[in-house]
């Protein structure tokens, strides 16, 4: 199968451009002549990230402006991108909250909140987009995940649930479409230096963000299933997922 950085130009919709993965991933497509369209709810600054990357050389760029929470404008927002992008090769969704673990420990409200934007909203976008593809026979649909969603830990097992939710959706819809011809790639950042890691604690030893987007979009050109990056995370999960539980629930993590 042809590698998509063979094609020329790629047409790839961004959700939650905004996010600081999501610019840098979509800096290296700029720079390779992409066309771009880019989903964030906060104009000003998807105006910014916009003007940027035609800068760096992106073939096109349009843009929404739209709260991806609400699922009702999902079908409308998908088909008027792959129109305005004339096509449609690759869908990347980053679009998703940390959210408050403290408080979604003690309203249900702020929980709800936090598996909507992280499960629900992705599973209506995915499910839109898998059905567009399939008929095409062709697309990737590469969506960010999380480390966390490996083993629920207390320090962010709501965050957590909402990733694993959706890592466990990807492999099942995967399951379905790979056989059409269509790739699902889940990618399983750990920590990464963006502006939503900045105040975390010891967020000076997390991941350069700049790498993870190069490992990113070697992922979608080689059409690989399950991306942990960096690389280290894999093992890492593997050993933390057998910790024996009786072992696991005395840690604090």
């Amino acid at each position: 199968m042809t590698s998509l950085a063979n094609s020329s130009p790629m047409k790839i919709l961004v959700l939650g451009a905004t996010s600081g993965i999501a610019e840098a991933t979509c800096r290296i497509w700029a720079s390779q002549g992409a066309s771009l369209f880019l989903v964030a709810r906060n104009a000003e600054k998807l105006a910014a990230v916009a003007s940027d990357l035609r800068t760096r050389g992106a073939r096109f760029v349009d843009t929404a402006v739209t709260d991806l929470d609400d699922t009702t404008q999902h079908p409308a927002l998908l088909a008027h991108a792959v129109n305005a992008l004339e096509g449609l090769d690759a869908a990347y969704l980053a679009h998703g909250v940390l959210g408050d673990q403290t408080a979604a420990e003690q309203e249900f409200t702020t929980a709800e909140q936090i598996l909507h934007t992280n499960f629900i909203a992705p599973v209506s976008l995915v499910t839109w987009l898998a059905n567009f593809f399939v008929q095409r026979r062709s697309g990737v649909i590469a969506v960010l995940s999380s480390v966390a969603g490996d083993r629920g830990r207390k320090s962010n097992y709501v965050y957590g649930s909402s990733k694993a939710g959706l890592s466990t959706f990807l492999d099942g819809l995967r399951n379905r479409v790979d056989r059409e011809g269509v790739t699902v790639l889940t990618i399983k950042p750990g920590p990464t230096k963006t502006a939503m890691t900045a105040g975390m604690k010891g967020s000076e030893k997390f991941a350069d963000v700049n790498a993870v987007a190069k490992s990113i979009v070697a992922a979608i050109d080689k059409r690989v299933d399950t991306l942990y990056v960096p690389f280290q995370w894999q093992p890492i999960m593997f050993v933390i997922r057998h910790i024996p539980e009786r072992v696991f629930k005395k840690l604090n993590l």
